[in-house]
């Protein structure tokens, strides 16, 4: 079963709350638009705010398939796109010879057959069933190589790739796009153009509240409240690496582990490997830092 495309903002909203994903009203009609006129969208943000998460949500929401190019240094095509299996083609090669049935322009066109064509993330994508397009999710794009870049652009402007030994491919229905990145370099404008854009920031303290209610249920109301006053307190401060949403819930999902129903100095202490990844950081609030963070959000919490 696949599900129709949003009609409204509003229904764009209640799609990813059915999947506990909170959403802005910003964010829900970039997306809106982005699927009504068929254009990728292109998720900008910190890492864990929520990027990558869109795009399953949406994969799961729609009933479409998720297909992920997690990208890195020195991604090319073979990798994203295409490869022909070399070792099946030799095999082919040596039968054709050992039978004696090789001959030129005939053994090349089969073995550049489809039959001995591996397909990679982008060219799946493009291959979708019409009416059950996939959701492409192009993760971390600023890790590639800007080559890349210039690549996706035949991709992104006309939903088709070129194979020199088979033609071109064309997709017959264009898969829903989500491209993100975690600004560690600029995109190339071209690239942008072909795009909606979204910074994704963190989240308000309402929002984030939300956000753990329904991730982290077994947490208490307190407890989540104390939860997201104090992270929004450490990403106030100037730390190496803010924690993003993704570790709020893990530390809401951490204190429920250890049974807690409010937060004191030794159990922020004990547990702030799970929010904060870098030494210093933790180093720095450990300092007594992290103390004066926790009296400040006690004092707010009790005056209301």
């Amino acid at each position: 079963m696949v599900s129709t495309l949003p009609a409204h903002i509003e229904d764009t909203v209640s799609l990813l709350a059915k999947a506990d994903y909170v959403a802005d009203r910003s964010l829900a009609t970039v997306l809106f638009l982005a699927l009504r006129m068929g254009r990728p969208l292109f998720l900008e943000g910190e890492a864990g705010v929520g990027k990558t998460e869109l795009a399953k949500v949406l994969a799961a929401t729609l009933h479409r398939p998720l297909i992920r190019l997690q990208c890195y240094e020195g991604l090319d095509l073979s990798s994203a796109v295409y490869e022909w299996n070399h070792a099946a083609q030799m095999i082919e090669i040596r039968l054709r010879e050992a039978s004696g049935g090789a001959s030129g322009e005939a053994l090349r066109a089969d073995i550049f057959s489809e039959r001995f064509l591996i397909r990679r993330p982008i060219l799946q994508a493009l291959e979708g069933a019409p009416g059950r397009a996939p959701v492409l999710l192009i993760d971390e794009l600023d890790r590639a190589d800007e080559a890349f870049e210039a690549f996706l652009l035949e991709v992104l402007s006309d939903h088709q790739v070129t194979i020199p030994e088979l033609g071109t491919i064309r997709a017959a229905e264009p898969p829903i796009v989500v491209i993100t990145t975690n600004r560690t370099r600029e995109i190339h404008d071209a690239l942008k153009r072909r795009c909606l854009y979204h910074w994704l920031d963190y989240p308000n303290s309402e929002r984030e509240l939300e956000i753990v209610r329904r991730k982290a249920p077994g947490a208490s109301a307190d407890l989540s409240r104390e939860i997201v006053a104090y992270v929004q307190k450490l990403r106030a401060a100037d730390l190496f690496k803010a924690p993003g949403v993704a570790e709020t819930i893990d530390w809401a999902t951490a204190l429920t582990e250890l049974d807690a129903v409010a937060l004191d100095p030794a159990l922020v202490s004990d547990t702030l490997g799970v929010l904060l990844k870098y030494q210093d950081d933790i180093a720095r609030i450990e300092k007594g830092e992290g103390r004066e963070m926790l009296n400040a959000v006690k004092r707010e919490l009790a005056a209301g």
